[in-house]
């Protein structure tokens, strides 16, 4: 083998397989997968159009983030919906959040915190469900904390909120269909903002707690709906 052939290969192995990866991901996190679906290695190889090695590639890196459920000698399958889980997500997550918070409302510029503003504002576009909106969404959040944020910091919260996603995609797009969501949402996250644009670190620590509370509520009673169906 030569050197040529050495640097090549993995390169182009390595970016059919992120690609599945990130296709199979976005499958699970918008429920196009659901949660405890079998998942067939020569069925998603075709469905993709490419080998079974991308497949059982990214089933792995999905098993390790708890997206897909691999067992020895089993199908993989999507991971269902554990109540306990989004308890522990959210645990940890306003732990790490609100005390970022303190630290990032007097380190926010008045600058940023107009375009944090306009893209509250854009949350509620009346037109947009959860799904069109949630790389916004996650993108206001990151933005919110990002001054005070170290890169461990950055690190843990994009884990968190990956684990978290499906949840909130989940209990959020059973709310669309109300008129008066969309108007929520969006004063939701104006609310953050003007929490934080008082410089007060305490009350944008509360602010973002219950923030995060409120949407953990929301995910809860969804699961409790869809297992009562």
């Amino acid at each position: 083998m030569t050197t040529q052939t050495r640097s090549v290969r993995p390169i182009e192995t390595r970016l059919v397989s992120e690609q599945v990866t990130d296709e199979l991901r976005r499958s699970i996190l918008t429920g196009a997968l659901a949660p405890g679906e079998r998942l067939s290695l020569r069925g998603l190889a075709e469905l993709l159009d490419v080998s079974f090695i991308p497949v059982r590639d990214a089933l792995r890196v999905l098993g390790g983030e708890g997206l897909v459920i691999n067992s020895p000698g089993r199908s993989a399958r999507v991971a269902p919906l554990d109540p306990d889980e989004l308890h522990g997500i959210y645990r940890v997550r306003r732990l790490l959040e609100p005390d970022l918070a303190r630290r990032a409302c007097t380190l926010l510029t008045d600058a940023e915190l107009d375009d944090l503003m306009v893209q509250a504002t854009a949350l509620g576009a009346p037109e947009s469900s959860i799904d069109d909106i949630y790389d916004d969404h996650r993108a206001f959040h990151q933005a919110l904390l990002a001054p005070a944020a170290s890169a461990w910091d950055r690190r843990i919260m994009m884990m968190l909120t990956g684990a978290a996603e499906r949840y909130v995609r989940i209990g959020f797009r059973l709310l669309d269909p109300d008129p008066q969501e969309h108007d929520r949402r969006m004063v939701a996250h104006q609310d953050l903002v003007v929490a934080f644009r008082e410089r007060t670190p305490e009350v944008a620590a509360v602010a973002l707690d219950a923030h995060l509370a409120e949407n953990e509520r929301i995910a809860v009673e969804t699961l409790a709906r869809m297992a009562e169906q």
